[in-house]
């Protein structure tokens, strides 16, 4: 067995459901725009890409020929980064809209998010028991691994109660998110916390969005946490100063990780650490 204790997993998510060109010009949107961007984070050392697309408006979407374009862009190249595609990437849609594409293309990964929450103080994030249950069971019916996305502390209990039932499978891997609106606040205090509430033999991510990035980027790194950056959490490189692509962050998050005596992990060494099938 390969000792993969001084490894450290990069996700990169590029795109996210909400920024705009507004926001920063250099946001992906597009699936040609999507798939230059996973390359050069690719190439800079992230070793897995969490997808999200938009409609021809550059609106939030799960529209199911982006994912594939997308998809296939990326997989046209020489770049074996591991894919994590979403399945929440617009509000109020029916269960299979959020599901078949990753039925269909059958990435390495697809994101669980464990629980309803009220997004942005503006909707309702909703994640029925009924969708959490199927969810779980396409996912193990097409050997794709759940990222589980949790955005308050509940949601770790929800996971541990869908693995009880066998709707996910042990070892889990968690994604902690901290700092959206309507979730968990970006704190270490709450990192620390919900880090101690995570099975032993799980392993995790986790962010912060906006200002409270780079705490919980180090503090991930000091608990022993894997690292997720990019402009779906964050356009802002540093106060008031736009991040001028992806690939920036993922630059100083390796400076990051190399100072840490750590390193990161390649795709391959990714899926050999989060028990990951290549279906291609």
């Amino acid at each position: 067995m390969a000792d993969f204790s001084n490894k450290v997993i990069l996700t990169v998510a590029p795109t996210g459901a909400w920024p705009s060109k507004k926001d920063n010009p250099a946001v992906p949107l597009q699936p040609k725009e999507i798939a230059d961007d996973v390359y050069a984070c690719w190439k800079a050392g992230a070793a897995v890409a969490h997808i999200h697309v938009r409609d021809d408006n550059d609106k939030s979407s799960m529209d199911y020929n982006k994912f594939v374009e997308t998809v296939e862009l990326i997989r046209a190249t020489d770049c074996d980064i591991v894919l994590n595609l979403t399945t929440s990437g617009q509000l109020g849609l029916e269960d299979e809209d959020r599901m078949q594409h990753v039925i269909d293309l059958k990435p390495e990964m697809a994101s669980y998010d464990c629980g309803s929450m009220n997004w942005l103080h503006t909707s309702v994030f909703e994640n029925s028991p009924r969708f959490l249950e199927k969810l779980g069971t396409v996912l193990i019916e097409n050997e794709v691994k759940p990222e589980i996305e949790v955005f308050d502390v509940g949601m770790i209990y929800n996971a541990l109660y869908y693995l009880r039932k066998g709707f996910l499978q042990a070892p889990l891997h968690f994604n902690l998110v901290l700092g959206a609106a309507g979730g968990i606040a970006a704190t270490v205090e709450n990192l620390v916390f919900m880090k101690s509430l995570l099975p032993a033999d799980a392993t995790w991510s986790a962010f912060g969005i906006g200002r409270g990035h780079l705490p919980i980027l180090y503090a991930t790194l000091a608990l022993g946490g894997h690292l997720r950056v990019g402009m779906e959490d964050n356009v802002l490189y540093d106060r008031g100063v736009l991040a001028e692509s992806n690939a920036q962050f993922v630059e100083r998050s390796k400076r990051i990780v190399k100072e840490f005596n750590k390193e990161l992990a390649t795709p391959e060494e990714a899926r050999q650490m989060l028990g990951l099938k290549r279906h291609y």
